[in-house]
């Protein structure tokens, strides 16, 4: 999108950079407009997730026996329906899905025990995403690891490898994200937080998992637990991973150094919009709005596309489809010349250039 002229006739026109500021600015300010939480819709969003998961998993246990391949089919939906609770989960952490802060803290409580993601843990993890998101020297918590190409140029040979195979979409997505969530988020030692702030957190959802699943195990079969959950965990947390990655890791995304980071420019900049038929739109709860989350993480799920539709300007800004968005998993080093991500290919051919 073309960036707004703020110059007069008379005047050179400023930096581009404070064009991009005062554009960024005024962004934020149309979106605070948006804060307010409504705890009816906000309900509304609980049942209508929880009604038709809950009668998935219903339909997977009946046929977990006897029909197994229709219980894997039955898993894709429900995990997707997974996907939005952790929306829920993630809003109530930013404090926006009700009012009341402590409702926010039950209902993301509550959802952690289906979604697995221990909720103050991950609230602290993603409030860090937040505050240094685009940031150079603040990668690492709560997002996806990105090298620059020197980085990667002067690294070994085995660290090359290993950092090929964590980006490889088949290890990151089929295997890395799943495994984060199902196994590493059970430790209270492995994060960005140390082991003292994230104790509680962890080890309390691990008490909670051990008591609801451990129950439901004791009641229908402990096999036919594992063999209803942990397809639909592996979709929800897949398809999780994916959004994430997908928010912030195309072309033309924001990465600065300290001294030139700014937190509206790389919250609008640095994150995408991806645009997704209406039914997966409802069913990521709106997260594809992540320039709009980005700019003010207070306006709750529900409220982020009557946000985007009141500014049409938004609606042009990183914009990705599903088609554009495939060719994003080539994108693997920030150049930090080019200021934009690149490939492998691309990184080497320049500097053999």
């Amino acid at each position: 999108m073309d960036l707004v002229d703020l110059s007069s006739d008379d005047a050179p026109p400023p930096p581009r950079v404070d064009m991009r500021k005062e554009q960024a600015r005024r962004w934020a300010r149309h979106c605070a407009q948006f804060r307010r939480a409504d705890h009816v819709r906000a309900y509304g969003q609980i049942v209508s997730t929880m009604l038709p998961l809950a009668a998935l998993v219903v339909a997977m246990f009946l046929t977990v026996e006897h029909a197994y391949g229709l219980t894997l089919l039955l898993a894709l939906p429900a995990g997707g329906l997974l996907v939005r609770l952790f929306i829920i989960q993630h809003d109530c952490g930013h404090g926006s899905f009700f009012a009341s802060p402590r409702m926010n803290s039950a209902v993301g409580r509550v959802m952690s025990v289906f979604t697995l993601a221990p909720y103050s843990l991950w609230r602290r993890e993603h409030a860090a995403h937040h505050n240094g998101s685009g940031n150079l020297e603040k990668r690492g918590i709560g997002d996806i690891d990105t090298k620059t190409v020197a980085e990667y140029l002067a690294a070994s040979r085995l660290e090359k490898f290993r950092y090929r195979l964590y980006r490889h979409p088949l290890f990151l997505f089929g295997f890395g994200v799943p495994f984060y969530f199902l196994i590493l988020q059970r430790s209270p030692w492995l994060h960005g937080l140390k082991a003292a702030e994230a104790w509680r957190s962890v080890m309390a959802l691990n008490l909670a998992i051990a008591a609801v699943y451990g129950g439901l195990g004791r009641l229908l079969g402990y096999a036919d637990v594992a063999m209803v959950l942990l397809p639909m965990l592996h979709v929800a947390a897949a398809l999780g991973g994916w959004l994430f990655f997908i928010q912030h890791q195309f072309d033309e995304t924001e990465w600065s150094p300290p001294e030139e980071w700014d937190m509206q420019i790389a919250a609008v900049h640095g994150s995408s919009y991806y645009v997704l038929p209406k039914a997966l739109q409802w069913i990521t709860g709106n997260i594809g709005l992540h320039h709009v989350h980005h700019l003010n993480s207070m306006v709750p799920n529900y409220r982020l596309q009557e946000c985007l539709d009141a500014l049409p300007e938004l609606a042009d800004v990183n914009r990705l489809t599903i088609l554009e968005s495939l060719q994003c998993v080539k994108l693997t080093l920030w150049d930090e010349n080019k200021r934009r991500l690149v490939g492998y290919r691309e990184a080497l051919e320049a500097t053999a250039g």
